[in-house]
């Protein structure tokens, strides 16, 4: 059905992506352009924002790049002002602004662990707090906070901050359902799986096969019951189905992208 998101305005945090071909945010941006939205396209790489844009207006849709950090207050209020004052309106919020740092309990130093959850969580209060009044008013929203099913299980790295970081987001998400359903603001998260995405083989390789990442992604392969992993569309789509209107008696649900891999045990 094309046209899921006409006359709509998307804000897609974390637009850009931070190697060559496709991660989440970029997809997601792209695909909610082609279904007719008007993208707000953030990074904190203002290149890599730009270059999400540039694709989508090369397909005749219609987009701005914004540049900031969304662990900073200022800045993520900023981000709602330009938007508010491009396009007249936030019908979505998609939050997927993420990063990863390998470590578990005792040897994860206090920096990283404070970094990730500034990032991965503090983030996603932030853009949802200067997002959710302008949705109230309008009486209507969604968000859409990607998550992992790291919140939800062991995957074989320890990846403490990471994980926790990530369960975080999963309640924050229903606190925000319960609170904001009156007021016609859904809010749902989604669980990626095991994904073949720049953020992985930048983030992870390290922890596989000596620092091999086409290794790495053929391990990773075994462990899912698909015989391989997902990737960046495969969330984008998720995405783009919480965010439309086909879902609109669905909030505070954690849908899960994994081909399987949790209901089985990792090792």
């Amino acid at each position: 059905m094309p046209g899921r998101m006409e006359d709509k305005t998307v804000i897609v945090t974390g637009a850009g992506s931070i190697g060559p071909g496709w991660g989440n945010g970029k997809a997601a941006a792209v695909l909610y352009a082609r279904e007719g939205a008007r993208v707000l396209a953030l990074d904190r790489n203002e290149g890599a924002a730009v270059e999400t844009v540039d694709i989508i207006t090369s397909e005749g849709g219609e987009a701005l790049p914004f540049t900031a950090d969304v662990s900073n207050a200022d800045d993520v209020n900023s981000m709602a002002a330009a938007c508010m004052d491009a396009f007249g309106r936030i019908d979505v919020l998609h939050n997927n602004v993420g990063i990863l740092r390998v470590g578990g309990v005792v040897d994860q130093t206090q920096d990283d662990w404070e970094l990730v959850h500034n990032v991965n969580l503090t983030s996603t209060y932030l853009t949802c707090k200067a997002v959710i009044p302008h949705m109230a008013d309008q009486g209507k929203g969604a968000i859409v906070n990607i998550a992992s099913v790291a919140g939800i299980s062991w995957l074989g790295v320890p990846y403490l901050s990471y994980s926790t970081s990530k369960a975080a987001m999963i309640q924050l998400t229903k606190m925000v359902a319960v609170e904001y359903a009156a007021k016609g603001v859904r809010c749902n998260a989604i669980l990626p799986g095991f994904m073949r995405t720049p953020m992985v083989e930048v983030g992870l390789a390290g922890a596989y096969a000596d620092g091999d990442a086409e290794e790495m992604f053929r391990l990773r392969d075994e462990q899912c019951p698909m015989g391989h992993m997902g990737d960046a569309w495969d969330v984008a789509q998720a995405a783009l189905f919480l965010a439309s209107d086909e879902a609109k008696y669905i909030t505070g649900a954690d849908l899960v992208v994994d081909g399987g891999l949790t209901l089985r045990c990792v090792t």
